[in-house]
């Protein structure tokens, strides 16, 4: 069997890809931010924290405008764990059990009301156009593939948005109506400025972990099943009911079950890791 690779040894490969996301994103969602009067941001009800984006909040605080966290995918975690997350205004949704999204509309109603804003009208004909200067704009912000695009969709009750399992799905800003005073701004999904520093190669499969880069664009996925061990001990062993020490016996183990192998009988790392991947990012796997 050929040798693993040391996460503390090896520099990811496609530091490049990620330099251009970072170029690509961030101005546009900070820019949204100004425009917005209240900021949606959307985080893994699993990982919380980790999807958090420190740099967007430092900039909703700097402008004083109204923030709620919105506690996506809470089927595939307890109520007990949401119930520990510290920081609020939060509502915990399940865009998969369409649960809470009329709550969630109703929130974003009631902060609303306490915004004050200029009424601009213009006249045509005899009709009264509200302009969008007197509407209300709630910027939807978010790790990638948290759910954004589907909690749009619910919200406005139809398709609002594409939905797409890649992450980095959505390409540009859409706006959609979610009342007459109310209009919602969708955006990309974009990793938070400090976790660009790729001097660590477990940074990269943090953001595969929780979504920021599909199973099927990881790069040495392998890596990435390690460090999910690594953080969540005898979870795969457990959802798998494989007994195994680490990650290369669990892949050896799983590949042969699954009938994952190459010419000779060679297991394909390759493939069973991202089997495991698809799993973890479709939240069959749950923490």
């Amino acid at each position: 069997m050929r040798p693993r690779y040391s996460f503390s040894s090896r520099r990811t490969r496609h530091i490049s890809k990620m330099t251009k996301q970072k170029q690509k994103y961030p101005e546009l969602v900070s820019k949204i931010v100004d425009t917005s009067d209240i900021i949606l941001e959307v985080l893994d009800a699993r990982f919380p924290y980790q999807t958090r984006n420190l740099d967007l909040e430092d900039q909703i605080k700097e402008q004083n405008k109204k923030i709620i966290y919105v506690l996506n995918k809470s089927d595939l975690t307890t109520p007990e764990k949401i119930n520990k997350i510290r920081f609020s205004p939060k509502i915990a949704i399940s865009c998969k059990d369409r649960s809470k999204i009329k709550d969630l509309r109703d929130l974003i109603k009631r902060v609303a009301k306490t915004i004050e804003k200029i009424e601009k009208r213009t006249l045509k004909g005899e009709k009264i156009i509200q302009s969008d200067e007197k509407r209300i704009k709630v910027g939807v912000i978010g790790y990638p593939n948290t759910g954004k695009s589907s909690i749009l969709n619910l919200l406005a009750g139809k398709k609002a948005a594409g939905v797409g399992a890649d992450a980095g799905f959505t390409k540009g800003v859409q706006k959609i109506r979610l009342s007459e005073n109310i209009v919602l701004l969708d955006t990309p999904g974009v990793i938070p400025q400090d976790q660009y520093s790729t001097d660590e190669s477990k940074k990269i499969a943090t953001h595969t972990l929780f979504g920021g880069k599909s199973y099927t664009q990881a790069k040495e996925p392998d890596m990435i099943i390690h460090n999910l061990m690594e953080k969540f001990p005898n979870l795969l062993q457990k959802h798998y009911k494989i007994k195994a020490k680490d990650s290369e016996e669990l892949i050896e183990k799983l590949g042969k079950i699954k009938g994952f192998l190459k010419k000779g009988g060679e297991v394909d790392d390759d493939k069973t890791s991202r089997f495991i991947l698809r799993a973890w990012q479709l939240g069959e796997i749950i923490v």
